[in-house]
């Protein structure tokens, strides 16, 4: 019994410290696909709600979208962590994320307790995008745009969606994708997207559930973990080779979070039990933070 006492006093000063904060959960990976860890997140995201959390999901869906494009016959490509997207492809991204995944997350925080409402971007003009061209530098010093489609760099929030139904008492879940000032339909990286909404509601923190314990010096080894990164370090970490791939949207959604007032930014495992609660509620947590 003893055991359980000192969990919950070591949870109190950071249950104090959060209280009626905002948290921002970008919601993806393995933690979407397995059943035991589904669960777990629900279990946390309701939690921090009726200890007086304030928090809001914004998720992902890749390998579902993947799942469709190949019952469609289509090929799957990422340049810089970001999925090349073509005009069928945003229909397929925006059917599977602002639909069944949407409204699934929905319902299984409600079965846990909360009370959960489902939206995207695209509603009350939430996110305005427009289309995002990667560039790449060669070996001589040339820039280069690459064409990916229509995927989307947000240029606008409107909070207002968001905080209504927070100030309600609801668990606002999010889906990636934005409107262009055209009218266009823009697929978001669910990453960017939750960095750009924390920086736009000022939250306490960010935190990104990943595929990985956080950021290594090497990949391969995972007792080179970086606990702490600060933002000044980030470009060398990317010169290096360190911050490569579908970590760079990440660690640029941590970076634009903490420019726009986060105070804390975090980059965590969902393949571990509970990894909210242990970053949010313990003295340890896991993973890597970003700070200022």
């Amino acid at each position: 019994m003893s055991k359980t006492a000192d969990v919950l006093i070591e949870a109190l000063p950071y249950i104090r410290r959060f209280h009626n904060r905002r948290i921002v959960i970008k919601y993806g990976g393995a933690a979407m696909e397995e059943d035991a860890l589904i669960h777990s997140v629900m279990e946390d995201i309701v939690l921090m709600k009726y200890v007086g959390m304030r928090p809001i999901v914004v998720h992902g869906g890749g390998p579902k979208i993947n799942t469709w494009m190949d019952k469609a016959g289509k090929e799957t490509e990422f340049v810089k962590g970001l999925r090349v997207t073509d005009a069928e492809t945003v229909e397929i991204a925006e059917m599977v994320l602002a639909g069944s995944i949407n409204k699934g997350i929905v319902a299984k925080i409600n079965q846990h307790g909360g009370q959960a409402i489902g939206i995207c971007g695209k509603d009350a003009n939430m996110i305005v995008a427009e289309k995002h061209t990667p560039t790449f530098i060669d070996d001589d010093g040339k820039e280069t745009e690459v064409d990916i489609g229509f995927v989307g760099s947000v240029i606008g929030v409107n909070t207002q969606p968001i905080i209504t139904l927070d100030e309600a008492g609801y668990i606002p879940v999010i889906a990636p994708n934005g409107t262009g000032v055209d009218g266009q339909t823009y697929n978001i990286n669910a990453d960017t997207m939750a960095g750009e909404i924390a920086s736009a509601l000022q939250a306490e923190k960010l935190i990104l559930l990943t595929d990985t314990i956080g950021i290594c010096q090497n990949v391969e080894d995972i007792t080179t973990l970086i606990s702490t990164i600060q933002m000044r370090e980030i470009e060398t970490y990317i010169n290096d080779g360190i911050i490569t791939g579908g970590m760079l949207p990440k660690i640029e959604a941590c970076e634009r979070a903490l420019l726009g007032g986060v105070a804390k930014t975090h980059i965590i495992d969902g393949r571990i039990p509970h990894s909210l609660l242990l970053e949010v509620l313990t003295e340890g947590g896991i993973g890597t933070e970003i700070i200022r």
